[in-house]
């Protein structure tokens, strides 16, 4: 076994924001919006650090990396693939990525300089990995396994077209045969395991699986000032949007971590940003820019979209798509990603950040029954006490109702109250509501669905130019009783 000193660099949930932009950071009660994150300052600060440690470096991306942003899905990925590869990464893995579909994936994996890392991502018709489930490299004077974890529920809940033809596992029984494969096939010092998880199944998949020494963690966007410690595993996750940086210097004698350092580094302005990948970033954004950066709202408020169980960005959403449908009930999924529109003018570019998918404003037909089982539903997978059955985001966003819940509650039994419009639901009744994605109401619920011929932004940019300042204050939509 060698020794060694080795810096891990860690970016997660960068969700295609090239640029620096306003990030959600409370102090005490009160809500502050520093602008952090942009590539150029990403990639000047690993400069800096491969000066300082000599090169004994090896930077990873958890993944939603290419989907978030009106240039990563308007190229479906493609124009950061040179971006990506200045960064001079070390591997990946993926969950968002997906959304282009498994075929488009893996054609622009192969434009990447560094691989794309899956132990749990199958091809249906063959049962074969569809990308390499580990990378070795040698970097401190040390031998380092990578193994890569995409998330899990890319086919559980999601589009069926981000998994057309393959399939995932949670990867809980694969990671021992490759843990084992690289101690004793590929003598490793050191294994890192590379996931998509989620922080809450990664703590717990590190409890049943020994032998990782460090795992990057992704997905649920938590800020981790200190390292989580389970399992003999030293756990790490760092933000999202590209706004912090993890950084972890460790030191290695026989095999075992002697020594380490762990910093949250906010991408801010005391970081010089590299010129070469703000050429870059220029290039991918100029074509459009002027378009993106045209104001057309204001907001009262800081939209936001940190807080669990309801959020202001959601019900600026929420409210126009109800008014396009012409109706009082809308839902639309808790997605995590969007960067917060501090109080002032909202810009075209904030409305993609919100919804970059820009799906049709839909409706549909819903009893009552079906509404509350869809959200005991939707708070089991957000608050299951198994962390393996939290499947997806935030709680459900809701306009028109009043959910009073005991989250602490076992599945099926945390509604203790629920409104619509005011009063009482009635369980037998059929109400119409607007939605946009089958993540908001998935197909098993309602019926006559119905796609409007107006997308989510197009509806946004009408509710704004209706209502001018807009204030979507928090409503209790949902509410831990």
């Amino acid at each position: 076994m060698r020794n060694g000193s080795l810096t891990i660099l860690q970016i997660n949930d960068t969700h295609g924001y090239l640029e620096p932009h306003p990030e959600l950071v409370w102090h005490g009660g009160e809500a502050t919006y520093p602008t952090l994150g942009g590539y150029a300052r990403i990639a000047g600060l690993f400069k800096r650090i491969r000066l300082e440690t000599k090169g004994a470096v090896v930077a990873l991306d958890n993944g939603d990396t290419l989907h978030g942003t009106y240039p990563a899905v308007t190229s479906k990925g493609q124009a950061f693939v040179p971006l990506l590869n200045a960064l001079a990464l070390d591997g990946m893995t993926a969950h968002w990525e997906f959304a282009f579909g498994p075929a488009h994936l893996r054609t622009l994996s192969r434009g990447l300089s560094y691989p794309i890392l899956a132990i749990n991502c199958y091809d249906k018709e063959h049962g074969q990995l569809v990308f390499p489930p580990t990378r070795v490299l040698e970097q401190g004077g040390l031998r380092v396994g990578i193994i890569g974890i995409a998330a899990t529920i890319v086919d559980k809940g999601m589009p069926p077209a981000f998994s057309e033809g393959v399939r995932f596992t949670l990867g809980r029984d694969e990671l021992p045969v490759h843990i084992a494969h690289l101690r004793d096939k590929e003598n490793v010092d050191l294994v890192i395991a590379l996931s998509h998880l989620g922080f809450p199944q990664d703590a717990r998949l590190a409890s049943e699986v020994t032998g990782i020494d460090v795992l990057l963690s992704g997905h649920t966007h938590n800020r981790l000032a200190e390292p989580a410690r389970v399992n003999g595993a030293v756990i790490i996750q760092s933000g999202c949007h590209g706004s912090f940086v993890g950084r972890l210097d460790i030191h290695v004698e026989a095999g075992a971590i002697v020594g380490l350092q762990h910093r949250l580094i906010p991408i801010d302005e005391t970081i010089a940003p590299d010129a070469a990948m703000e050429t870059m970033v220029d290039a991918v954004l100029a074509p459009d820019r002027s378009m993106l950066q045209e104001v057309v709202g204001h907001t009262r408020i800081g939209l936001n979209r940190n807080t669990v169980l309801e959020a202001t960005m959601d019900n600026l959403l929420l409210d126009a798509m109800a008014e396009a449908a012409g109706t009082n009930l809308a839902f639309s999924n808790g997605w995590r990603y969007g960067a917060p529109v501090p109080p002032g003018p909202i810009t075209r570019n904030d409305l993609w950040n919100m919804i970059p998918t820009n799906p049709p404003v839909s409706t549909i037909e819903i009893t009552g029954n079906e509404l509350w089982a869809m959200m005991e539903e939707n708070l089991e997978r957000t608050f299951s006490g198994d962390p393996y059955a939290q499947m997806g985001g935030y709680v459900k966003r809701c306009r028109g109702v009043n959910i009073y819940a005991k989250i602490e509650n076992p599945k099926g039994h945390r509604i203790e109250h629920f409104f619509v419009g005011g009063e009482a639901i009635n369980r037998d009744r059929t109400y119409t509501t607007a939605y946009v994605t089958m993540q908001a109401i998935p197909p098993r619920f309602g019926r006559n669905r119905r796609d409007l011929n107006v997308s989510a932004i197009q509806a946004l940019e009408r509710h704004l130019r209706n209502h001018g300042e807009v204030q979507p204050s928090l409503r209790d939509t949902v509410v831990a009783s």
